[in-house]
């Protein structure tokens, strides 16, 4: 890893990114793409020494309290947040200046600031997001190798929900050929349904490929699926979206468990939970227990 000093820290919506890069291994990670500039070797992390000076400035100049949300682009619990501790040193500015929390992440280091959270979520309100891809273990410890895998994030999804903080599932990617299974979205789906989710955020049942992620991703392909690279060329060619040909049956499927369960599954009304503090018009603290 290495260290640089940021100019800023807090985007226009108020997201923020405290590492540049990832070393959780993912096959299909779309931050790879070269549109998004990080011009250097993506395991090598970037990372911003100066955020918190940054956050505490930028949270002392707002008029109003809002949601600060983090882990859209880099899991702010990677290996090396174990070492350095910045996400936590952000969550504590989050939390002693009032504002709220919107935090994603594939990583059960989370559990490590589960007290900060708790404290957020008492005095604004807290989210936590985990991504969840694939049902099964040995599967996904090939898509994502580095990180827990999603039984172990299903458990930290229960210990928020005994803890009081809602939670929202980000389900995708979806792998065609891979993991577009009925079995597999069931998997996960029960899942979310036992740990008392949210909402389920999913916009189609495929992925993205672009350049900087689909070369990455189709090497994998040959590491661990031979043959499968030819199957996405003829089938997908060079699309940005790669849409599994089962879309509509499980996009279905997810619709109907969600609206027997009473998970919130439409990304817009997903969103507007996720960017909206308390003292907003509309929202209502939720009651877990």
């Amino acid at each position: 890893m290495h260290f640089v000093d940021a100019k800023g820290i807090l985007s226009a919506q108020n997201g923020m990114n405290l590492y540049r890069g990832c070393t959780h291994g993912c096959i299909y990670c779309d931050s790879r793409s070269r549109c998004y500039q990080i011009n250097h070797a993506f395991e090598d992390i970037e990372v911003k020494q100066n955020a918190p000076l940054l956050l505490e400035r930028a949270l002392c100049s707002k008029r109003k309290k809002c949601m600060i949300g983090t882990g859209a682009m880099c899991d702010p619990y990677m290996h090396c947040e174990e070492e350095l501790g910045l996400t936590r040193r952000c969550l504590e500015l989050i939390d002693r200046y009032g504002f709220g929390l919107a935090i994603q992440t594939k990583s059960d280091r989370i559990l490590r600031d589960l007290d900060l959270l708790k404290s957020i979520h008492r005095q604004s309100k807290c989210v936590v997001q985990m991504t969840l891809t694939t049902y099964d273990e040995d599967l996904c410890k090939i898509l994502e190798p580095n990180v827990c895998t999603t039984k172990r994030r299903f458990e930290v999804l229960q210990i928020m929900q005994e803890s009081g903080i809602p939670t929202v599932v980000w389900l995708d990617p979806i792998l065609p050929f891979i993991n577009d299974t009925r079995e597999n979205i069931e998997g996960i789906l029960d899942y979310c349904i036992r740990a008392g989710v949210y909402g389920i955020v999913v916009f189609s049942m495929g992925l993205t490929l672009r350049e900087g992620n689909r070369e990455y991703f189709y090497a994998c392909l040959d590491k661990h699926f031979p043959g499968m690279r030819k199957k996405y060329h003829q089938r997908y060619g060079y699309a940005y979206e790669v849409n599994s040909d089962r879309n509509e049956e499980l996009m279905s499927l997810l619709r109907e468990r969600c609206g027997e369960a009473g998970i919130e599954c439409r990304p817009e009304k997903v969103f507007a939970y996720l960017r909206t503090f308390p003292e907003e018009k509309g929202y209502e603290q939720l009651s877990l227990f």
